[in-house]
């Protein structure tokens, strides 16, 4: 099973809002044959809790306009590691080190990364890449 191509579209729509925050490292991974509960985690970093702040409220408002509804949203206040869960996709928006110190992409390196627009992807770090691989 894949990602549907409303979670594909949604994930987009998210990614785009944190690219137009200037949020590094955007990557989107189909985890919809691990999961049940959703098709795509998207994941994205901020330099500071500032910015992951700002990252996070441009995503949720953009993700409203586009329909989606928000479920849940955790770390919000400690702007470290925040989740949103719209359900057909959760997004984890987190502070540069905190990305590299919990690894996600490596958690989940069995799952297919979905191909975003090219302008999306931003640089990846080399702490995040070599994260990845390991």
């Amino acid at each position: 099973m894949s990602a549907t191509p409303r979670a594909i579209e949604l994930a987009i729509v998210a990614a785009r809002a944190a690219a137009d925050i200037k949020a590094e490292e955007i990557i989107a991974l189909d985890v919809s044959a691990q999961l049940v509960l959703t098709d795509v985690f998207l994941i994205a970093s901020g330099t500071n809790e500032r910015q992951v702040s700002a990252i996070v409220d441009r995503i949720e408002e953009d993700l409203r306009k586009a329909g989606a509804k928000s479920l849940r949203r955790e770390g919000f206040r400690e702007a470290h590691w925040v989740l949103l869960d719209f359900g057909d996709i959760v997004v984890h928006v987190q502070r540069a080190e905190d990305r590299v110190y919990y690894a996600l992409e490596r958690l989940w390196k069995d799952c297919p990364v979905i191909e975003m627009p090219a302008d999306l992807h931003g640089p990846i770090s080399n702490d995040v890449a070599a994260a990845a691989a390991s």
